[in-house]
């Protein structure tokens, strides 16, 4: 831990104990940490050797002091000594403490030094300790915003909450130290910068010189001089309580900077320019409080780099990046993380003493969209998806590996700018005139199917998420051609092939085998053959319809194919030779799409017919997965970039009769569905999917319902015909 060598990549979990209301939330537990000691293991093998960890004062000492549960503790920390993983202990996680004390009690920094002390004699070899994470943003959250318990919403009990940390840290490194005299203090604060509007300048300038309050509390600095000395002393601290801190500073050893594209703020007094959800104010004027990386601002303004300098110039201590997670598509993730150790690395070359960048969240974490506020399920992979068992290795995973052995990491989606770096990223009114920014010398994705629902919904996400792409009709290239394909991919270099061509009429299929075989099978195989010999990553599909529905439950991804269709027997062979020609390619097995951007899906034909007042007939004995095609591109995009292969079967959760599934969107959509019949199967078959490798899509429930909300063909169709509610 040395300012020579390299800039060390550190890791981090996220292990945020929060208590909302009477509950508690445990992220370790969420994203399954708890239960899975080969994590480790895993950690050790991308090449992590120092790891922020938690040895957490609620999961040890829930109920009393005096009797800690340190098993759980006592396994995790010997394994990380075997493995020579330095552990930085961190005692308190964005958390209030036990149930037995929180954040504004008296009690509570003495209470929390005591638990310290216990830990160092239980474990003396741990040098690195984070007492308590980000004391300032808890403080906020729990004190002046109300998140977390103990949900107080006032100056006075902000700055407790805030005083409390800071002095608990600095007793417990007191008690840490009397243990572990070596023992440093990496402490943790997250330090974005508010921006305003000439008329709100005084409120950026008062949280401006907020955000370093923690800092400045534990490194000795806040004298009867302080812009925030008087406002403690009002909000009832005593002045014995801040001259433990000014007399006796507890000054990090390494001061670790959090820093998130949400951290810097832009505040505007135009609040008709934002959302209602960013409208606040502070008694004097009310204001729009929105992300400062979406208002055209100077791009050396914001950022990590700016801050961290920042962080230098007022202290001149060691510095860590502690946190770099980006909760976004994975090509963002990775751009995120590249910008941030390519920060960290020109400081360090300026001779600013910048030691590490920590990736976080290896495991991923939960909820963390609504600040944990509710229980969506809604998880945010890092360098493991905690969906898989055992967890999968994301692209993030081999960017670390690269990075803790090399300082080095290339994909190719870095050749393009991340969304926080395109002019569109701004609000509407914000805008700069140019809003496409796709690299003209980035390496494309190259996608077949010009015409098809899917291949066209391919070109509109990598559009959104800035993935440079080239789509292509079969004059561009036939796909059954080995010589023309080839050709393609010559001329334009892809990093990566999308094949979303092929025959998709499933009982003209029975009068054109030929034809099908040739377009399903023949031209997956061809495509396969080249994106091998090539070393191109490879993604294509296949179909529900490779099985024949007679299994009695849904399918996972190692049962045998049985077709009983020549559609599923020309996808099932395109299977067996894609996996055969090229091993490394990735299949997706899909079924029933349904989206937002064309009339070509069951959905839509059903909505606009019944709102017409039409007979509609749907089968009750067929059971299928439907699957909204937004979120299966999302998945298959992630899947492509993290290098995933082998078989995967994507469709959102829920197994559904094609009666269920336009009775329900009938009902969501508010339209008479007495003209809605039941047909009968000639044959009842269950061709769901389910999966063994990961749910990486949402309910069926919760497509549906975006569909209705954001399909304008849908809306028109129906709202024509007066079946949609306004």
């Amino acid at each position: 831990m040395s300012g020579s060598g390299r800039l060390e990549l550190w890791g981090g979990l996220e292990c945020t104990i929060a208590r909302i209301g009477d509950a508690y939330r445990d992220e370790t537990a969420e994203t399954g940490h708890t239960g899975r000691p080969s994590d480790l293991d895993a950690i050790r093998r991308l090449g992590i050797k120092t790891l922020r960890y938690p040895v957490l004062w609620e999961s040890i000492a829930p109920d009393d002091l005096d009797r800690p549960d340190w098993r759980w503790h006592d396994l995790r920390l010997a394994r990380l000594k075997e493995l020579g993983i330095r552990p930085i202990a961190g005692l308190l996680h964005h958390g209030s403490g036990p149930k037995y004390t929180d954040l504004l009690d008296p009690g509570f920094p003495r209470m929390f030094a005591r638990f310290a002390r216990s830990v160092a004699e239980r474990y003396p070899w741990i040098e690195l300790f984070t007492p308590i994470n980000e004391p300032l943003t808890t403080a906020r959250f729990s004190g002046l915003y109300g998140h977390w318990y103990p949900h107080a919403r006032d100056e006075a009990s902000f700055l407790r909450a805030l005083v409390n940390q800071c002095l608990g840290i600095a007793l417990s490194m007191q008690e840490i130290r009397r243990v572990i005299p070596n023992a440093r203090l990496v402490q943790t604060e997250d330090l974005g910068k508010v921006f305003s509007t000439p008329l709100l300048r005084y409120q950026a300038d008062f949280e401006n010189e907020r955000r370093w309050l923690s800092l400045d509390l534990l490194c000795g600095r806040v004298g009867r001089e302080h812009r925030f000395h008087q406002p403690l002393l009002a909000a009832g601290i005593g002045e014995d309580e801040l001259a433990l801190l000014r007399d006796e500073p507890c000054v990090p050893d390494i001061m670790g900077i959090n820093h998130y594209l949400t951290s810097d703020r832009y505040l505007d007094q135009r609040r008709g320019r934002y959302s209602p959800p960013s409208h606040g104010g502070n008694g004097r004027h009310s204001y729009a409080d929105v992300e400062a990386v979406r208002v055209a601002l100077p791009a050396r303004e914001l950022g990590p780099e700016a801050r961290l300098r920042e962080a230098w110039e007022r202290y001149r201590l060691p510095l860590a990046v502690t946190e770099a997670h980006h909760g976004c598509t994975r090509e963002e993730q990775l751009r995120w993380l590249s910008q941030v150790w390519s920060a960290a690395e020109r400081l360090r070359a300026t001779g600013i003493e910048m030691r590490a960048v920590t990736i976080w969240a290896l495991y991923g974490s939960m909820d963390w969209n609504s600040l944990l506020t509710r229980r969506d399920g809604f998880y945010e992979p890092g360098a493991f998806d905690s969906r898989s068992n055992p967890p999968r290795p994301t692209v993030l995973a081999k960017a670390a590996s690269d990075l803790a052995r090399t300082g080095k990491f290339h994909h190719a989606v870095l050749g393009s700018p991340g969304w926080w770096q395109r002019p569109e990223r701004a609000f509407p009114k914000q805008r700069c005139r140019a809003t496409r920014t796709m690299a003209k010398d980035a390496q494309k994705i190259l996608i077949t199917g010009a015409t098809g629902t899917l291949g066209r919904a391919f070109a509109r996400i990598c559009e959104a998420r800035g993935l440079p792409y080239q789509i292509l009709c079969r004059q561009d290239m036939d796909v059954a051609d080995f010589e023309s394909v080839e050709t393609a991919l010559a001329e334009r270099e892809p990093w990566a092939v999308i094949n979303t061509a092929g025959y998709v009429r499933v009982a003209d299929a029975e009068r054109e085998q030929e034809r099908c075989f040739r377009e399903n099978a023949s031209g997956a195989a061809t495509l396969a053959m080249a994106c091998g010999d090539a070393d191109i990553p490879y993604l294509c599909f296949s179909s529900d319809l490779v099985f024949d529905g007679s299994l009695g439950r849904p399918y996972v991804e190692s049962d045998p194919v049985s077709p009983a269709c020549v559609y599923g027997a020309s996808k099932a062979e395109a299977e067996r030779r894609v996996a055969e020609l090229h091993p490394g390619a990735l299949m997706i097995r899909t079924s029933a799409f349904f989206g937002p951007w064309d009339e070509h899906n069951f959905v839509y034909r059903i909505l606009r017919d019944l709102a017409c007042g039409r007979r509609v007939e749907a089968c009750d004995e067929t059971v299928v997965s439907p699957t909204y095609v937004p979120d299966l591109v999302h998945a298959c995009l992630d899947l492509l970039i993290d290098g995933s292969a082998g078989v995967w079967h994507l469709a959102n959760q829920g197994a559904i009769s094609w009666y269920e599934l336009a009775r329900r969107v009938a009902q969501d959509a508010e339209i008479d569905a007495s003209a809605l019949v039941r047909r009968d199967a000639e044959k009842p078959a269950i061709t769901a999917l389910s999966t063994e490798r990961g749910v990486l899509l949402p309910s069926l429930e919760s497509a549906t319902s975006r569909c209705l909300r954001d399909s304008e063909l849908i809306r028109q169709a129906i709202g024509s015909a007066g079946g949609l509610r306004a």
